[in-house]
């Protein structure tokens, strides 16, 4: 199976089709700038240091749909004006990317998400981060749309590239954690969620890298297949995990976690290597990730989100 083309990254994947919206994202302009007023304006990380969340916030970090996010957006404010902080969407970093997303597929430009890791929120440490992508004729430019030039020593818009880079990759951070070359510690959501840190978070990153890049932009906490076979994963909630998994008959919780660490290794250098411009390499990924009902998200995944809703979802619902 190969690859997704340049075609298929101009083309909308269900969470990033604006449904209804779609007259006015093309009148929505794609320049870089533009793109990340928008984003930032419609949506606000809901860890951002400022006013508490409203009630009708709290919901919104499990809108997976670009459709959901600017229904609820629109029902607050005009998509097209000023919004306070109460009237934006809470949502992080995947959501200002799949808003970019979302606008450049529009305008029939291939772009794609990256999971990684950014250097630039907090000294010392490597945050779990999403990106975007966007194909300039040539090469495949990364941008983040949640940052402000200003705040900035290199291009917001058409970032530094590779394992020294100010965006490790997951594949590129798990090689490097593997190698012994980085400190497993230091990769995570925080320095104040020892919970959410280390090798075996980063592990479960580069199946996220995977599954963005063929376009499944899931949720940062829809798990599926090795992931489902963390120990701590089933003292989560209260023990009920596991009892949910086996409901909803989640094939990959039995992967042990050497087979979990050999699956990783194999994911990340095929995606390095396909960044690095080995076309075999990227039908090898797009294959195993096809093929292997452990390695791409079924029907159903399980949903632990930081909203406290854990249960699972069905992914049939696309609203």
């Amino acid at each position: 199976m190969p690859a997704p083309t340049l075609f298929d990254y101009s083309d909308h994947s269900p969470y990033s089709n604006p449904g209804t919206h779609a007259g006015f994202f093309t009148e929505l302009s794609t320049e870089p700038e533009e793109l990340h007023r928008f984003a930032c304006t419609t949506v606000v990380h809901y860890r951002a240091e400022g006013p508490q969340l409203t009630e009708a916030q709290k919901a919104d970090p499990d809108r997976r749909w670009l459709t959901s996010i600017l229904e609820a957006a629109e029902a607050r404010a005009p998509l097209d004006g000023p919004r306070t902080h109460a009237q934006q969407v809470a949502g992080c970093c995947r959501d200002h990317t799949l808003i970019s997303l979302g606008v450049l597929r529009t305008h029939g430009i291939p772009a794609r998400s990256r999971i990684g890791f950014a250097t630039y929120f907090t000294p010392g440490w490597y945050s779990d981060h999403v990106v975007g992508e966007r194909w300039d004729g040539e090469r495949w430019v990364r941008f983040d749309p949640e940052l402000d030039q200003k705040d900035h020593d290199f291009d917001v818009h058409d970032m530094p590239t590779g394992p020294r880079s100010p965006f490790p990759t997951a594949a590129e951070a798990w090689l490097a954690i593997r190698d012994g070359s980085a400190d497993a510690n230091a990769y995570g959501v925080g320095p104040d969620a020892p919970d959410l840190r280390g090798r075996n978070f980063v592990r479960q990153y580069v199946l996220f890298e995977v599954a963005h890049r063929h376009r499944d932009e899931l949720l940062l906490w829809d798990l599926w297949g090795p992931q489902l076979s963390s120990p701590e994963l089933h003292e989560a909630a209260g023990g009920q995990v596991g009892t949910w998994i086996r409901e909803a008959n989640l094939p990959g919780a039995d992967v042990s976690d050497a087979e979990f660490d050999a699956v990783a290794d194999e994911l990340a250098y095929l995606l390095v290597a396909a960044d690095a411009g080995d076309e075999e390499a990227a039908d090898q990924l797009a294959e195993l990730y096809r093929e292997d009902v452990r390695l791409h998200p079924g029907e159903r995944v399980l949903t632990l989100s930081p909203t406290g809703h854990a249960g699972i979802t069905d992914l049939a619902v696309t609203r």
